[in-house]
């Protein structure tokens, strides 16, 4: 084990001395130790029998929770009438005379048991469902409009055919349109809301209840209490009726004879939707095996690149990598022998600002200047993306082969993430729910600030925002679900700097730490766990492999280098 004092790989540290390794765990008081100090805390609290065990067999103990009546005592039995946890002295006490009592365990396991179906249920059929029927509505809502924007050209060939006189009874009635339209738009987005609201809440219960069937704390599992018998009552279906325009023949009464629109309304249907029907994708259900971390990363190669500064790599496959630094050339190199195999140079003749690799193995890239996202497809550029009043940093794509951008106003006062299927913009995240920025932003077009973006296998979205000196980590659905500010203490004792960001098959997040010159891993939740040095310099761009390899761009240095850092 090395120097906790002097080395960037050593990161959990006893919580008695808070300077040596952690390597043993006090299940019964949750606290992590080093073998020094078992003795000091065990003869710390001799009221308490203590459970130590290794750090790696954690939990192994359950967490009886604590008496309500008798401060001393933990609840290892359960009272079916009664419905709570007792303790031995209740017992005695005679208060459960005559109760059915059970061993908490078995509790445990039925509580755990219902609590996984709710979760499956949620999870598998309700929030599938929720998905289905926003976008029935987003649907609805796209031909809605189609079909208003033909009612109102039927209207207006109909004027065409009427004197001048007729044109203020024209837009009189094409008024009445968009009136009804919007009426009903703007109820039907509403109705959208309300759905979606609902989405992201059972989002947020499945992962409530997913902690709690994971967690040994009694007292946590029985707090847990279930939304599912609310969200079984499916929201109504809304169903406006579309207007119809009823010519006239022309006439000296024009106002009559015009036309009318007939009524719109919307009504509520409770059965319009029906639960989703659980389908598991060949992939359900198979989960990555499980891979530690090694107690020392070691690099296994480097490959020399040419760049004067290397900016960013990404993986083509476990054999080859893409490469870009500060000219116009993109470079395809062989990993085990280093050799250069592929040359492009940007279609503008501008320095690439960022590359990526889609799930067809074809290159993106970003082109900052050029306002651009081009794809590379038989040697062949193509421009997949063009943005207007704002420019293009950084770009992944995704498991579902969108492409997340991220990108910056002209004036450098917003920051967004729009994810983009083809040409088609899908999705924007720029702020939380109480409508703050997500994401920094410099307010100077002479200030540059770096934002890397990967996708997790959670399809979290993470962002490094070296900005706000933050890893800034949203959901699917673009909603915060937590900040990484850093761990104490750094490497260099420098304030976190990140730069390039990405994950891996266990769920990790890393991001290179510029001013620290390492690498920070933490996992799917924002728990820091270690770091990884291996003698780098000013690490920008990151990228992993199908093997869990790790590819560092070092900005100081243009040599790539392939790193090994799970077992």
């Amino acid at each position: 084990m090395m120097d906790p004092q002097t080395s960037a790989q050593d990161v959990m540290r006893c919580d008695l001395c808070e300077t040596a390794v952690v390597q043993m765990h006090c299940d019964t008081c949750l606290v992590n130790l080093c073998k020094a100090c078992v003795g000091e805390h065990t003869i710390s609290d001799q009221s308490i029998s203590h459970k130590v065990v290794s750090f790696q067999a954690r939990k192994s103990t359950p967490l009886y929770p604590g008496c309500t009546y008798h401060s001393k005592e933990r609840c290892k039995m359960f009272c079916k009438q009664c419905d709570i946890p007792v303790c031995i002295s209740c017992i005695e006490s005679n208060q459960h005379l005559g109760h059915e009592l059970y061993k908490i365990l078995r509790i445990l396991d039925e509580k755990k048991e219902s609590i996984t179906k709710e979760r499956n249920e949620l999870n598998d059929t309700i929030y599938p469902t929720y998905q289905d029927i926003a976008s029935d509505v987003q649907n609805r809502m796209s031909q809605f409009e189609k079909e208003y924007g033909d009612l109102s050209t039927a209207i207006t060939k109909h004027g065409e055919d009427w004197h001048r006189e007729i044109d203020k009874l024209v837009q009189k009635l094409k008024a009445e349109v968009d009136e009804m339209k919007n009426t009903q738009l703007q109820t039907l987005q509403k109705h959208l809301d309300e759905i979606n609201k609902k989405i992201s809440d059972i989002k947020e219960e499945i992962n409530t209840m997913e902690m709690a069937i994971d967690t040994n704390d009694l007292s946590k599992l029985f707090s847990v209490t279930s939304s599912v018998h609310i969200y079984r009552n499916l929201p109504d279906k809304i169903m406006p009726s579309l207007p119809k325009f009823i010519p006239g023949k022309i006439h000296e009464e024009l106002g009559k004879l015009f036309g009318a629109l007939s009524p719109s309304s919307l009504t509520s249907d409770k059965h319009g939707y029906s639960m989703k029907t659980p389908q598991k994708s060949p992939e359900a259900g198979s989960s990555p095996p499980v891979k530690q971390l090694l107690d020392e990363p070691e690099t296994v190669t480097t490959i020399d690149t040419g760049y004067g500064r290397l900016y960013n790599v990404a993986c083509l496959s476990d054999e080859e990598i893409w490469t870009s630094g500060n000219d116009k050339t993109m470079k395809l190199y062989n990993i085990n022998q280093g050799s250069l195999l592929k040359s492009i140079t940007t279609m503008s003749g501008n320095m690439p600002e960022d590359i990526a690799v889609t799930k067809s193995g074809d290159l993106v890239y970003t082109d900052y200047d050029d306002r651009s996202v081009n794809i590379v497809k038989n040697k062949k550029i193509e421009e997949v993306i063009r943005i207007q009043n704002w420019s293009p940093h950084r770009v992944c794509s995704t498991s579902s082969g969108d492409l997340l951008v991220v990108m910056d106003i002209d004036d450098n006062k917003q920051s967004k993430v729009v994810r983009y299927s083809g040409s088609t913009e899908k999705q924007t995240i720029q702020f939380d729910d109480k409508g703050k920025p997500l994401y920094s932003s410099s307010g100077s077009i002479f200030l540059v600030e770096y934002k890397y973006i990967t996708e997790n296998r959670n399809l979290d979205i993470c962002v490094s925002d070296n900005g706000a000196n933050a890893v800034v980590v949203v959901n699917q659905a673009g909603k915060l679900r937590f900040r990484y500010t850093g761990h104490t203490p750094a490497p260099k004792n420098q304030p976190f700097n990140p730069r390039g960001i990405t994950t891996d098959s266990q769920s990790h997040i890393l991001t290179a730490d510029d001013y620290n010159h390492c690498v920070h891993i933490i996992d799917q939740d924002g728990q820091f766990l270690r770091y990884i040095d291996c003698g780098l310099s000013e690490p920008w761009g990151l990228c992993t492999d199908t093997n869990d390899n790790l590819f560092v761009a070092p900005y100081g240095n243009r040599q790539v280098k392939k790193i090994k850092y799970l077992q």
